[in-house]
């Protein structure tokens, strides 16, 4: 039998994903007693140094986040100061900013579907070995990724670190003739994208599903970006200002990132998956007729399947481009004014990697007397690491011993499933202090 004895399975350093972090699995009689996805990046206190800033450097400042999703962070602040201040966007400022969304899901769900986590289904180390014999294919997907660098510069005035995004807007705005420059190669990122979707549906996927509670965010009339109500699978139906009476975030000793759970529920899921399964309905007619040839259904509970996922947001970040290109009117100002007030702002947006929740409390002035950021990595960190055990614990009765080396390949792949940016989960840490006489 598979591990009737003890086996330790570690990893010191996870390759391809964002940031730095371990993976620590126990099994001991056969049994598995300990399941850690080790973060140990120093905390960088990016709730702390913001107070007593200005309200206008919010989404400057929380943009440095991250570098793979900077547009996340400055759309869930600028919603959370306009929250606040009570201000109400212009449908042209709207749909800009689910345009600058568009190019940020296609830059980062094809970074990580090309050169994260392809290789890992294909079976090689990276994306420069996969390169070897798949030139191709990673050159397809690198100009894919340029089209969405191509959007979010065009709107955010460069590709890292927007600059052009501020609270009321932003402070320029592109003409119609600047926004149809790009159409044609977005034209080419849609077909390519559908292409995209055709490949990863033939990777060899793993057998494997959970019970999850999905949440997301969940519009009216759109797939969700910037706005909308948080809902669950579970029963789940909350404005984003009641986000703190049903979530909560808790220390645990090997992390330097907080988990994040459901009062009462414990773990929950967020990111691709979670919105598929929520907002089927709301994709575009192109993106629901490729998954359904892709094989996938409206529900899925196959996390290795989020490659796939993924695949679907792009070609639906494409077509929505398209879409918002087409009919796009400039408004009559790059922004709204704001009047400061002694208030709290909540926001939700749904980074590509889940949702990202921002409160800020600010004095009359303006000022920031204090922050909260909860990004999706912390999140989804009990659920990954209830993914590891279930996974693992699959192998215990198999009548044939599992190499150590492909186990920890195939655990490290849990963890990829998620994209996770583990950069961004560290902003805060509680310290304990145990001492003996």
């Amino acid at each position: 039998m598979l591990m009737t004895q003890n086996r330790t399975i570690k990893v010191d350093y996870l390759a391809r994903v964002e940031g730095e972090g371990a993976l620590y699995i126990k099994i001991k009689n056969g049994q598995i007693t300990d399941v850690q996805l080790k973060i140990f990046e120093p905390p960088r206190f990016f709730e702390a140094f913001m107070r007593g800033r200005s309200y206008r450097e919010a989404p400057d400042i929380t943009a440095r986040i991250c570098g793979i999703c900077p547009v996340a962070y400055q759309m869930s602040a600028v919603h959370a100061m306009e929250d606040a201040f009570g201000i109400t966007m212009p449908d042209p400022i709207r749909a800009l900013r689910r345009l600058i969304y568009c190019g940020e899901w296609i830059e980062s769900h094809v970074l990580h579907i090309y050169m994260l986590h392809a290789p890992d289904f294909l079976g090689y180390a990276d994306a420069i070995q996969m390169a070897k014999d798949h030139g191709d294919t990673v050159q397809r997907g690198l100009q894919l990724k340029k089209a969405g660098n191509a959007l979010v510069t065009l709107l955010g005035g460069r590709e890292i670190h927007p600059i052009n995004v501020r609270v009321g807007g932003f402070y320029k705005v592109p003409s119609k003739r600047e926004l149809a420059s790009i159409t044609e190669q977005l034209q080419w990122a849609r077909e390519t994208a559908l292409d995209t979707v055709r490949w990863v549906a033939s990777l060899p996927i793993p057998d494997f599903e959970r019970d999850y509670e999905f949440v997301a965010l969940q519009h009216a009339h759109d797939y969700p970006f910037n706005e909308g109500r948080l809902v669950s699978t579970g029963g789940l139906a909350i404005d984003v200002r009641d986000y703190n009476a049903h979530f909560e975030e808790q220390h645990v000793q090997h992390s330097t990132a907080l988990h994040s759970v459901l009062r009462d529920r414990g773990a929950y899921f967020v990111g691709p998956l979670a919105r598929y399964n929520l907002n089927f309905h709301r994709l575009s007619p192109l993106a629901q007729d490729a998954a359904r040839q892709a094989g996938l259904s409206p529900v899925c509970h196959n996390p290795f399947q989020s490659i796939m996922v993924r695949a679907i947001e792009v070609l639906y970040a494409c077509d929505e481009a398209l879409r918002l290109i087409e009919t796009y009117e400039m408004p009559d100002s790059p922004a709204v004014s704001i009047e400061p007030r002694a208030a709290t702002g909540h926001a939700c947006t749904e980074a590509p990697r889940g949702i990202l929740y921002h409160r800020y409390r600010v004095d009359d002035q303006g000022l920031i007397l204090d922050a909260q950021i909860v990004p999706p990595t912390s999140q989804n960190q009990k659920t990954i690491e209830e993914d590891l055990h279930d996974y693992v614990a699959q192998y215990l009765e198999l009548p044939y011993d599992v190499p150590k080396e492909e186990l920890t390949w195939q655990c490290e792949q849990v963890v990829r499933n998620y994209d996770p940016c583990i950069s961004c989960s560290t902003h805060f840490l509680k310290l304990h202090l145990e001492q003996e006489d």
